[in-house]
């Protein structure tokens, strides 16, 4: 059985809070939960950006600290403040791992691990969320991937992901910690890093530059807006069985060639920016999960997927500055 948790008046540290997914974490979890603080842990890489939460850095309960998830004295005196850890801090850029995998290993894979040693030290930590993807299980041609499915991980990127996944679940079984494992479909919305699709399309379309389609463009991903992420991490955190793992399926399963048109419908631009370019390597065919598990938390997404892009769209035209500023700095 899970056991109902409580953030009221307790510290959560947050890796790669000054990330996409991580940044919108912080501020929801400030905003849900009045008695609660945050500590964000991030490095600030190219992906990492403090302006993403301008609008929290002078709450009382929340702390910034600049450092590396692999600095073991650092993430070991952070520990010993915090009741929880939620783990977002990776490199995920699926081609950049493909073109340089080293990185990938450093951060995702002893990062992860440097976080669970220091999690055996202090055992007062009551949960430990290492957030996944569903990139981890390869291409799924037939039926949606349940968790107790083998990992067959294509790229780097998936491959150091799934080596994460298993030391979270070793470290439950060995030490007993309270580990759980989170793996969320595609997620998108607003302050994602534009080397992403749905950022790179709506940006590239706001310029109006082609949107590169891989191969065919029939390759198939499933797509969760970034709030409905951030509940799904509360629910199983807050609900979730130590050593789990859940499935967090957004359910709006479309391929590519389809996501560029609605992108572009959704603009008011020429489906002609479209532009077909050559194949990833090792470019699984489709993502598909089954969230059952999940949903018995008592979690489902909120925001059909023409809200979420309305209002990503929206984002991106209204703050230029901030995505030219972003791309400048990763060039």
């Amino acid at each position: 059985m899970s056991t109902e948790r409580t953030l009221e008046g307790k510290t959560v540290l947050v890796t790669g809070g000054a990330g996409f997914i991580g940044s919108h974490f912080v501020r929801e979890t400030l905003r849900r939960h009045k008695d609660a603080r945050v500590v964000n842990l991030d490095k600030l890489t190219y992906a990492g950006n403090l302006d993403n939460l301008r609008d929290v850095a002078e709450d009382p309960r929340y702390e910034f600290v600049f450092g590396d998830i692999r600095d073991k004295a650092l993430v070991r005196g952070l520990f010993a403040r915090v009741q929880g850890v939620v783990h977002f801090a990776a490199e995920t850029h699926v081609d950049r791992s493909i073109y340089d995998a080293g990185e990938f290993v450093q951060t995702n894979v002893h990062g992860a691990y440097t976080l669970l040693d220091a999690l055996r030290a202090f055992p007062g930590i009551e949960f430990f969320v290492h957030v996944s993807t569903d990139e981890v299980y390869g291409s799924r041609p037939g039926r949606a991937a349940r968790e107790t499915d083998p990992l067959l991980p294509s790229s780097p990127y998936a491959a150091t992901k799934a080596a994460g996944d298993h030391l979270a679940r070793a470290y439950h079984v060995t030490y007993g910690l309270p580990t759980i494992v989170l793996r969320p479909s595609n997620t998108y919305g607003p302050c994602q890093f534009p080397e992403k699709l749905i950022p790179l399309f709506v940006t590239n379309a706001l310029e109006g530059k082609t949107l590169p389609v891989f191969g065919d463009g029939l390759n198939v991903r499933d797509w969760l807006y970034v709030e409905d992420h951030c509940r799904a991490v509360e629910a199983a955190l807050l609900r979730g069985r130590a050593g789990a793992v859940y499935n967090v399926a957004g359910g709006c399963e479309m391929t590519n060639i389809d996501l560029a048109h609605r992108i572009l419908d959704a603009m008011e631009a020429p489906r002609e920016l479209i532009q077909y370019v050559p194949d990833r390597p090792g470019h699984d065919r489709r993502y598909a999960m089954d969230g059952s598990l999940v949903r018995a938390l008592g979690w489902e997404p909120a925001v059909p997927f023409a809200e979420g892009l309305k209002r990503t769209v929206r984002w991106y035209a209204a703050n230029k500055a901030w995505w030219r500023k972003v791309r400048t700095r990763s060039l």
